[in-house]
């Protein structure tokens, strides 16, 4: 039987952006969740049909769920699949793996450093961990074929480095977020400085990639905890320095303070390195919006992709042209940029 399909167990927020990146990529998919509806043509009827014609099948399910899916999955997978974990934390799946599938069926643990809000804001690379198995190498080389294939940038680590990075990033991200989440910091404020902008977007990234996941990557990462008593010790810390410094800051204040980025500050640097810095930016965003039209193509029942819709594209370039003239731009010079733009996507404009 050709097994070159890709199954799909658990198909919330990330199992169907999952879906809908490996079918672009030309992979057949099925998927299975006993809590959502999966729609047709992906949805299978039951284990067995899931993986019937799959060579990965990946585990999307809460980590909570994991033995129990093995548990289920056992019987109907054989040394021809691999069974790929996506959590957030990796050595909990990985002795969950090894009890029930050992050497017996192919297994690797993953984690993709993406959730559905960066596939469908067009970010690329999309980056994702592999944790080699040392028990079935060629597992791990089929993996990073796959996620390579589907436009994935990889990185090897073992489980127990990759949790103890992630406690220190992933799970502070999450807790910092929270907490300024349950103090109401930035509601509604009429301006803020540049400092608080970038944890706003912290925020912002936390709450609509995976902000459902924050019990998760504290509870099931064994050195999160560590890792937030770090946090609070040092903050603990500051807080009381600045408390005991009384009217007068103490002769050695910048001993306490923050440490400035040295010869890395903007106004040391020459304007060439900024203004490549901000042209390595728009490429970023110009191979963002490239993937945003390509999505919206494919979805679109409009007709070929070599059609030109020149109502739409001429209301585009009318409003950037209104847009560049708030910002003491010239107008037909931004226009230009734009057609440019539209014209490097491969793709018109469309609703």
């Amino acid at each position: 039987m050709d097994r070159s399909g890709v199954a799909i167990l658990g198909y919330g927020r990330f199992g169907s952006a999952l879906a809908q990146l490996v079918e672009e990529a030309g992979f057949p998919v099925r998927a299975l969740d006993s809590r959502v509806t999966v729609p047709e043509p992906r949805r299978a009827d039951g284990l067995a049909e899931l993986v019937a014609e799959a060579q990965f099948v990946f585990l999307a399910t809460p980590v909570g769920a994991f033995e129990g899916a093995l548990r289920a999955l056992r019987p109907h997978l054989g040394p021809n699949h691999v069974v790929i974990d996506v959590a957030s934390v990796k050595e909990a799946p990985v002795t969950e793996m090894t009890r029930a599938l050992g050497d017996a069926v192919p297994w690797v643990a993953t984690h993709p450093l993406f959730g559905p809000s960066s596939i469908a804001l067009g970010e690329r690379p999309l980056r994702v961990v592999v944790c080699p198995n040392s028990l079935q190498p060629e597992a791990t080389d089929a993996v990073r074929r796959l996620y390579e294939t589907i436009g994935c940038e990889v990185m090897g680590q073992d489980a127990a480095t990759h949790d103890r990075v992630m406690a220190q990033t992933h799970a502070l991200a999450f807790f910092v977020a929270k907490g300024l989440l349950d103090m109401g910091a930035g509601d509604e404020l009429p301006f803020a400085p540049p400092s608080f902008q970038a944890m706003a977007r912290t925020i912002e990234a936390v709450r609509s990639d995976a902000g459902h996941l924050f019990f998760t990557i504290q509870r099931d990462n064994g050195y999160s905890s560590e890792a937030r008593r770090a946090f609070l010790d040092a903050l603990g810390h500051a807080h009381e320095q600045i408390e005991n410094w009384g009217e007068t800051p103490p002769e050695d204040a910048d001993a306490f303070g923050i440490p400035d980025l040295g010869g890395r500050a903007p106004e040391m640097r020459e304007p060439k390195d900024l203004i490549d810095e901000c042209d390595r930016e728009l490429m970023r965003l110009l191979a963002r919006r490239a993937q945003i039209a390509r999505r919206a193509h494919r979805t679109s029942a409009q007709g070929p992709e070599s059609e030109r819709d020149a109502t739409l594209e001429s209301a585009l370039l009318e409003e950037r042209r209104a847009w560049a003239a708030q910002h003491d731009l010239d107008e037909d010079a931004i226009a230009g940029v734009f057609a440019a733009v539209v014209r490097s996507s491969g793709l018109a404009p469309r609703e």
